[in-house]
């Protein structure tokens, strides 16, 4: 877990500088816990970086939530799913995924299109395990960049890509497990069954 794991611990808070307004600093004062955070105020002054068990992470996440922000301040908060992988790293700065079609709405599309920016939430429910993410984002046309469409794209998924998705990472960090509940997929439940199995059997051979 994320804050269990030393490895978690190097990242550099260059969050704050995003996620810590002058109203968000109120309110931790308000609420006490201004002084325990004023300690990572000005030490934000290295770009951030993905280190090798984020990769691990992101390449193991089948879904992400996406917060845009529209031209009157209202946010927006979609779900995105697909196979296990589906969002992916470009490079030490940078993640991006095929987007596929959906209710056509393009909602997130246009806020993007509006103002560049999201924010990411990857969960893993079963070790209770978060990282939240703030970039700068773009939109592309796959027909304008085949390459990176071939980075990004799964073939064996049978959706309609319509357009690319670029993250550029300005900050991020690691939740705390707190308030995460603990939930598995149906393949995750199954993966583990023939274990269970075994251990049941292994029991049954020792009380004979």
């Amino acid at each position: 877990m994320a804050g269990s794991d030393p490895t978690f611990t190097i990242m550099k808070p260059n969050f704050t500088e995003i996620a810590f307004t002058q109203s968000v600093k109120k309110a931790q004062e308000k609420y006490g816990s201004r002084e325990i955070y004023k300690k990572m105020d000005g030490r934000a002054d290295e770009k951030y970086a993905i280190y090798h068990r984020e990769r691990a992470f992101i390449a193991a996440r089948d879904s992400f939530y996406m917060a845009t922000v529209n031209e009157d301040g209202w946010p927006y908060v979609q779900f995105r799913g697909g196979p296990k992988g589906f969002l992916k790293v470009i490079d030490d700065h940078t993640l991006g995924f095929a987007d596929f079609r959906g209710n056509m709405q393009y909602i997130s599309t246009g806020n993007i299109n509006h103002n560049q920016k999201a924010a990411l939430i990857l969960l893993d429910y079963p070790t209770r395990t978060r990282l939240k993410v703030w970039a700068e984002t773009e939109v592309l046309d796959p027909l304008e960049h085949p390459e990176l469409t071939e980075k990004l794209i799964d073939s064996d998924y049978g959706a309609v890509v319509e357009r690319l998705m670029i993250f550029h990472i300005k900050a991020a960090d690691w939740n705390c497990p707190q308030h995460i509940p603990q939930r598995y997929t149906l393949e995750e439940i199954e993966a583990q069954l023939p274990l269970e199995y075994e251990k049941l059997k292994n029991l049954g051979c020792e009380n004979d």
